[in-house]
């Protein structure tokens, strides 16, 4: 946990002046069929909000933990983050990111191996679903800035 905690930690860091270094044109630029940067970055809100959730109840409930995935283009959508103040969003990532690492901080190892059921017969341990936050987190920064070296 301590490499995901470093790597979530870093990026709290940094992420908000990168993105600030984009154009406003640039953030809200539409590929056709596809989120903008700041959809993007809503959606990586909207994932760290469900996983955070998730990180903490997977500690206190039945085993296995059964994932309920969410409708993220709907979430996207109904949040408007298009139209919310750049900042805002970028704030409330940092903020929930901050909170991710405090609580990962504080899972006592024996409940890493815990199982989660993410569907489709599949199952991941606790820890496998941490990792795979910020695999998803890191795909959607490749996606921004064209490489996850940032």
């Amino acid at each position: 946990m301590e490499k995901i905690i470093k790597r979530l930690n870093y990026l709290i860091e940094v992420l908000p002046s990168r993105v600030n270094q984009f154009s406003e044109e640039e953030i809200v630029a539409k590929p056709k069929g596809k989120w903008s940067k700041k959809e993007i970055l809503g959606h990586l809100c909207d994932s760290a909000t469900n996983n955070y959730h998730r990180f903490i109840r997977i500690q206190f409930e039945e085993q296995p933990f059964v994932v309920v995935p969410y409708k993220q283009n709907d979430w996207v959508s109904i949040q408007d983050y298009q139209n919310i103040p750049f900042d805002e969003v970028i704030g409330l990532w940092t903020a929930i990111n901050r909170q991710i690492v405090r609580v990962v901080s504080n899972i006592p190892e024996e409940k890493l191996s815990y199982t989660c059921d993410i569907g489709n017969n599949k199952f991941f341990t606790f820890s496998e679903l941490i990792q795979d936050y910020l695999r998803h987190l890191d795909h959607h920064l490749i996606q921004m800035f064209g490489t996850s070296e940032i």
